[in-house]
């Protein structure tokens, strides 16, 4: 176990180098000058240039390169250009624990619901309630998030009144005042994984039920509820565990819809104002940490899997090949 955790630390070189060149090089290539944004379109064309020095921008694209990577050896991301000269990592884990608020909130929601929905259609299978199970499944993984952060808005915030539309909750002010900020925003989030773990759980579940092992658990006189959380669900576990790695990693991505949607104060909504500001320096790091946080989800899955299932066979050095 612990030479596979080595190897896919190893492994990360590779592709965080190749996240890192395919960014930078795009942020070059993108149209817009971050020199004018930062002076306003009246500037002087001397001004313009000075400012270029002044960040390094007149240098040759290989030698910004090269300064960008020497600087993230020495763990150091860069300085905002326009959030006053702000570390880029400081922006980072300023904003950071804003996502992962929303992240937790959001995958604890669509675990429950969508396990628990995923359980039910399977051990009520052919009924009303699998049936609809199935087709929530289907509409949930069909629609757009950002479709649905506004659908959520127009109903709750705008013709119902009972939710705030955007920002974020104060703790100071009451827990309440906290939650009902938290509440569109997750369920937008979650709606995807949410759809995605129920289906997972449903056919996982149908497939170990029709098991020896389980009709030989009920023909000892087990309960069902005890044959269903002991046995089948135990064993139906492992590809629950790959969709749900995958399904967090996913929802980074998703966090930036649903961030701009709501003005939620995290990492994806500083992207998106980052790439509106031409900043360079913190589209790079918020990307390079995302790229990071992605893998490292990976890596837990992976072993969660070998735990989960002892069966697994790491000498491949495939992770998670059987």
């Amino acid at each position: 176990m612990i030479k596979f955790i080595l190897k896919r630390f190893i492994d990360l070189i590779p592709t965080l180098l190749i996240v890192i060149t395919i960014v930078f090089v795009i942020t070059r290539i993108i149209p817009g000058d971050p020199a004018i944004v930062l002076l306003g379109p009246q500037a002087s064309v001397e001004d313009v240039n000075e400012m270029n020095q002044k960040l390094g921008l007149n240098e040759p694209i290989y030698k910004q390169y090269f300064h960008y990577i020497a600087n993230l050896l020495q763990g150091d991301l860069g300085d905002s250009i326009a959030y006053n000269n702000q570390s880029v990592a400081g922006l980072i884990l300023e904003r950071f624990p804003n996502t992962l608020i929303l992240g937790i909130s959001a995958i604890l929601i669509a675990l429950v619901v969508g396990v628990t929905a995923g359980v039910v259609a399977a051990v009520k299978q052919n009924t009303v309630i699998d049936y609809s199970v199935i087709v929530m499944s289907l509409v949930g993984v069909s629609m757009p998030v950002f479709w649905l952060g506004l659908m959520l808005v127009l109903l709750f915030s705008v013709n119902l009144g009972w939710l705030p539309s955007i920002g974020i909750g104060n703790l100071e002010d009451g827990f309440w005042n906290f939650i009902k900020y938290l509440i569109l925003p997750s369920i937008a989030l979650a709606t995807i994984p949410m759809a995605e773990f129920a289906r997972i759980t449903r056919s996982s579940m149908l497939e170990v039920v029709n098991h020896d092992y389980i009709k030989t658990a009920r023909s000892k006189g087990l309960s069902e509820l005890r044959v269903i959380c002991k046995h089948a669900f135990k064993n139906s576990l492992t590809p629950l565990l790959t969709v749900s790695g995958m399904q967090i990693s996913m929802m980074l991505g998703g966090a930036i819809l649903t961030e701009t949607i709501f003005s939620w104060p995290g990492v994806g909504r500083l992207i998106i104002d980052a790439i509106d500001k031409r900043d360079f320096m913190v589209v790079q790091g918020t990307v390079l940490f995302i790229a990071i946080v992605f893998v490292l989800v990976n890596l837990v899955v992976d072993i969660l899997y070998k735990v989960v299932n002892p069966r697994v066979n790491y000498s491949s050095g495939k992770g998670g090949g059987k």
